[in-house]
C-alpha cells in the first residue's frame, strides 16, 4: 500500500469509532507489549548491530522505557479519557462546564536513529492510548532496528490501524506533504522545519522534538566528584548520541581543574583505559556522522581522549579545553562523545554564553545553593532539565518532555503524551430549567445594568 491508500484505509477505520473505546485501546497496547516481549532478544541484537549498544544499555534506555510507558497508559487510560470539570462563570448560571480529550484521527510518527526503538514506540504508545490510528516511519540509518519495528507492528496491528512505512532521507520530505491529522517528528532541525511548514500548509498540529546545544553548569559550590560521575553518565551514554546529552560545560574557574580531573577518572571507571576496545561502549551510527564528529575535534585542544577507530566507528570519550564559541565544536550540536569545557564565573557570563546557542533542549545545573539553579530555571529559556543530575528528567511520567523554540514544540510522555495526540474539547452544558432573559433583544437599560453586574 502507498501512503494515500494507507491514509484512506485509516480514515475509514477511525470513522468506525472503534478506537474511541477504552478497552479497545488497552487491548491494542497489550498486543503491542506481547509482540515486543516475544522479540526482546531480536531488538537487543538489532540495537547491537546498529549502534553497538550493550544489552544492558539497550534494555535500560529503550525496551524498559517502552514497557514503562505501556504500563502507565494501561493503568491511566480510563482516567485520562474522563471529562475534566471546570468552573462556570456566574453569568452562565445555571450550567456545568467540562473539557474532554478526543483523538485527532490519523497520526504520522517519524522517529530518529539514536534511540530507534524507544523514540518510535513511546510516541506510538501515546498515540494509540489517545485513540488515534498511526503511520510509523523509523529512520533508515538504524536499519536493523527498523526491520524489527516493522515486524512488531505487522504482528500487533492491521495496517488500517497502525502501518509501517520505510524509506530513507530522500523519501522524508515528500512524506510530510500528505494531509494527516497530526504530525509527530523527532530528529534534526532542518527536517523539523520542513515538517512544520507542511503541517502549517495543511492546517494540522505538529509536535517537533528537536535538539540543540544543552549546557551543563557547574558552580563553585558543587559536589565535584558526584557532578563528574553524573555528567559522564549523561554525556557518554550511547556515545553522546542523545538529544538531551550535556553538550558543553560552563564551570566556575576555581573548580575547573578539579572537575576535569574528576571527569577523566569517571570515564576510566566507566569505560576502562581503552574505551575503543570496550564492547559495551557504543559506536557512531554511520561513517557520515563519524566524520562530522571527528571534524569538530581540534587536536590542540584535547585534554583527554581524542582517539578514534574508523573501522569500528568508535570515538573515545573526549574532553576539550581552551575552547571558544568561534570553534567548530561550539557552532553546532555535537551529538557525539566530545565534551568542551568552558569557564563561566558569574551568572551574567553564563547567560551570555548560552545566548550563543539559545533555547537548548535541556539545561543542567550542579550546585548546593538551589537559589542559583532556580534563577537559571526562571531566566533562561530551555526545554527541561535537572538540578544536580543529567538526562533523567525524560523518564518521569508526571513530567512532559519537549523543547522550546529552536529545540522543538510540544511535549509528550505520560499524561502529556496522551494530551499531545488529543484535541481538547471544551463544553458548557446549559440547564433547561432556567433561561435568564437579559442576553436577548430588545436591550434595555435594566438589562445593561444586569450584564455589567455579572461581567465585571
Amino acid at each position: 500500500m502507498n501512503i494515500e491508500e494507507i491514509l484512506l484505509a485509516q480514515r475509514e477505520f477511525f470513522k468506525s469509532g472503534k478506537t474511541l473505546d477504552a478497552q479497545f485501546r488497552i487491548s491494542a497496547l497489550l498486543s503491542l507489549k506481547k509482540a515486543i516481549k516475544e522479540r526482546e532478544d531480536k531488538i537487543l541484537d538489532a540495537l547491537g548491530k546498529d549502534l553497538s549498544k550493550s544489552r544492558f544499555e539497550g534494555y535500560m534506555t529503550e525496551i524498559g522505557m517502552v514497557y514503562s510507558e505501556i504500563g502507565y497508559m494501561i493503568g491511566n487510560i480510563a482516567k485520562l479519557m474522563r471529562p475534566k470539570k471546570a468552573k462556570t462563570p456566574i453569568s452562565q448560571f445555571p450550567a456545568k462546564s467540562f473539557s474532554i480529550l478526543c483523538p485527532y484521527g490519523t497520526a504520522l510518527i517519524v522517529s530518529p536513529w539514536n534511540y530507534p526503538f524507544q523514540l518510535t514506540m513511546v510516541p506510538l504508545i501515546d498515540c494509540i492510548a489517545a485513540g488515534n490510528t498511526a503511520i510509523v516511519k523509523p529512520s533508515e540509518c538504524s536499519h536493523e532496528t527498523s526491520k524489527i519495528i516493522e515486524e512488531i507492528i505487522s504482528a500487533a496491528f492491521a495496517p488500517e490501524y497502525v502501518a509501517f512505512v520505510g524509506g530513507g532521507r530522500e523519501e522524508n520530505p515528500h512524506l510530510f506533504e500528505y494531509r494527516y491529522d497530526i504530525v509527530f517528528f523527532t530528529g534534526g532541525k532542518e527536517t523539523g522545519r520542513h515538517a512544520a511548514v507542511c503541517a502549517a500548509k495543511n492546517l494540522i498540529p505538529a509536535v517537533l522534538e528537536l535538539g540543540g546545544k544543552s549546557p551543563c553548569i557547574v558552580a563553585q559550590d558543587a559536589d565535584i566528584r558526584l557532578a563528574a560521575r553524573r555528567i559522564a553518565f549523561g554525556k557518554f551514554l550511547n556515545a553522546g548520541q542523545t538529544c538531551v546529552a550535556p553538550d558543553y560545560i560552563l564551570v566556575h574557574p576555581a573548580v575547573k581543574a578539579q572537575l576535569v580531573a574528576a571527569l577523566e577518572e569517571e570515564i576510566v571507571k566507566m569505560y576502562g583505559e581503552d574505551p575503543l576496545s570496550n564492547e559495551n561502549y557504543p559506536k557512531i551510527i554511520n561513517k557520515r556522522h563519524f566524520d562530522r564528529i571527528i571534524s569538530l575535534i581540534d587536536p590542540e585542544k584535547v585534554s583527554f581522549g581524542g582517539a578514534a577507530d574508523e573501522k569500528t566507528q568508535k570515538i573515545m570519550p573526549t574532553i576539550l579545553e581552551n575552547v571558544t564559541f568561534y570553534d567548530a565544536v561550539m557552532r553546532e550540536e555535537i551529538f557525539g562523545p566530545v565534551l568542551p569545557v568552558l569557564e563561566a564565573e558569574t551568572f551574567d557570563v553564563i547567560k551570555k554564553a548560552i545566548a550563543h546557542n539559545p533555547e537548548p533542549l535541556a539545561l543542567y545545573y550542579f550546585c548546593k545553593d538551589k537559589k542559583q539553579a532556580m534563577r537559571a530555571v526562571k531566566e533562561i529559556s530551555f526545554g527541561g532539565g535537572c538540578i544536580n543530575d543529567t538526562v533523567i528528567h525524560l523518564v518521569t511520567h508526571e513530567l512532559g518532555f519537549g523543547g522550546v523554540g529552536e529545540s522543538g514544540m510540544g511535549a509528550y510522555h505520560g499524561e502529556r503524551g496522551f494530551a499531545a495526540f488529543s484535541h481538547e474539547k471544551n463544553i458548557v452544558d446549559k440547564s433547561l430549567r432556567i433561561d435568564l432573559p437579559f442576553r436577548y433583544q430588545p436591550f434595555t437599560d435594566k438589562k445593561e445594568k444586569a450584564i455589567r453586574k455579572y461581567m465585571k
